[in-house]
């Protein structure tokens, strides 16, 4: 086996082995089966399993469906992000505005210095609304609009993901730490364009044919990747709120 590559566990039986404490980043466990095992304070954070239609069981109990009714209670608004017409993807924008105005206030009364501190590794909070701006760029500006050059110098894209960046063109991504001020006026300029396109998109339009921007031999309509922003927003959203949560209210 190559040095570089990952060592292959597919299929492995673990008996009587401790791995209590361990992080599995970027790893498939797709299949895994548990039996007998101590899984007390396990924590699994999976936004795909929702959306793919996956099962999760639990003692045989499917927990998919009971996750995403609880997300949509903590989160009022997100269960509109499957809206498939245009005023409900007008509700769904506006709703997804005022949570996120919300959260940034939130964060900006916060300790000086708030918006960039990470939790375990994961994107600062500024990083967090960076990433946005390229989600944004990605599937509104590139794919539904087709420009050109889509992206905005602050955008920041997947760290993990060689093979996607390497679609864009690196000359439009910064390099420097930019001020949270440049940060939240780059959000803004971009929450502006979904506002505006929604604004009068009309059902014809949802219907029509886009390409992936990540994998172009992959088909997508308008509405698929107003879907995903929609997605991308609740998803970030999330893990904004649980890192807030776990950082110091006060100096």
């Amino acid at each position: 086996m190559d040095g570089n590559e990952p060592e292959d566990l597919h299929g492995r039986t673990f008996r009587g082995r401790n791995l209590r404490g361990s992080r599995f980043v970027g790893c498939d466990l797709g299949g895994v089966v548990v039996r007998g095992s101590d899984v007390a304070g396990m924590e699994v954070d999976s936004p795909w399993l929702l959306e793919d239609g996956g099962t999760f069981l639990v003692n045989g109990v499917d927990v998919v469906p009971l996750v995403d009714a609880e997300l949509d209670r903590r989160f009022p608004g997100r269960e509109l992000r499957r809206a498939d017409d245009p005023e409900g993807l007008r509700r769904a924008w506006a709703a997804l505005e005022e949570t996120w105005a919300a959260t940034v206030a939130r964060a900006t009364a916060m300790p000086a210095a708030t918006v960039d501190r990470s939790v375990d590794g994961e994107w600062s909070f500024a990083q967090t609304l960076r990433h946005l701006v390229m989600a944004t760029d990605t599937w509104l500006g590139r794919a539904v609009l087709q420009r050109e050059h889509p992206f905005h110098p602050l955008g920041l894209p997947n760290d993990d993901d060689g093979a996607g960046t390497a679609a864009f063109d690196g000359s439009e991504f910064s390099s420097r730490a930019p001020s949270f001020e440049e940060v939240l006026a780059a959000r803004a300029d971009r929450q502006a364009l979904v506002r505006a396109y929604l604004s009068d998109v009309t059902a014809e339009q949802l219907d029509a044919p886009r390409r992936n921007p990540h994998a172009p031999e992959h088909g997508e309509t308008v509405l698929s990747c107003l879907r995903t922003i929609l997605e991308e927003e609740w998803e970030h959203h999330r893990y904004a709120v649980r890192d807030l949560d776990a950082l110091p209210t006060s100096a």
